[in-house]
């Protein structure tokens, strides 16, 4: 399975080319699904959709949900953006029940309160960096309107701007009385974490 949340060149990257190599089930937004038709994506199964929808691949379920950020990329060949749709978040229910949400480049919004009591995830990615997404103190705040237990973020440290810090949430967290919720700062490359 591949998920791409949106088109930045950041998070697009050299998907199509692994998914040429792999051959993934790759649900993507519609806009999205469109243009990688017209890429060399070998056997990949690009499947379109749509916030609110769910795609079942693999013995994964994935249901993609609202993110609020931008989505385009450069064309250099037209010299012009090229629109990829919205930016979108996924919750992925894995094959144990367990459900994770990954919410993608995105500001805190209120609705992450819906996407709590909808699909009720355990563990949820979220951005800290600050500047292009949310930092630390928002990103308590789509902790607590989650209901999240777990959080594992993401978007941070790669440059200058991207000044958010695990630590800087975890203070977050505990100013917001969040106590009890667990910080996961994975290492770069790493590829498995213990969860209870």
């Amino acid at each position: 399975m591949m998920l791409v949340t949106h088109g930045h060149s950041d998070h697009l990257g050299d998907a199509v080319e692994i998914a040429a190599r792999t051959g993934p089930a790759w649900p993507c937004i519609h806009e999205l699904s469109l243009w990688l038709g017209t890429q060399e994506t070998g056997e990949a199964q690009i499947t379109g959709m749509n916030k609110g929808g769910t795609f079942d691949a693999r013995g994964l379920r994935v249901t993609m949900v609202d993110a609020h950020h931008s989505a385009g990329n450069w064309n250099e060949a037209e010299d012009a953006p090229l629109y990829l749709g919205e930016p979108a978040g996924f919750v992925v229910e894995l094959e144990g029940g367990r459900r994770l949400y990954h919410a993608g480049d995105t500001d805190v919004f209120g609705d992450m309160r819906l996407i709590g009591e909808l699909h009720k995830p355990e563990i949820a990615f979220l951005p800290i960096g600050g500047h292009f997404t949310m930092g630390p103190r928002a990103a308590a705040v789509a902790v607590e309107l989650l209901g999240v237990d777990t959080v594992v973020p993401i978007h941070y440290g790669t440059f200058p701007l991207l000044s958010g810090t695990p630590e800087e949430l975890g203070a977050a967290l505990r100013e917001r009385g969040l106590t009890s919720v667990t910080v996961l700062d994975p290492e770069p490359g790493e590829t498995r974490v213990e969860l209870d």
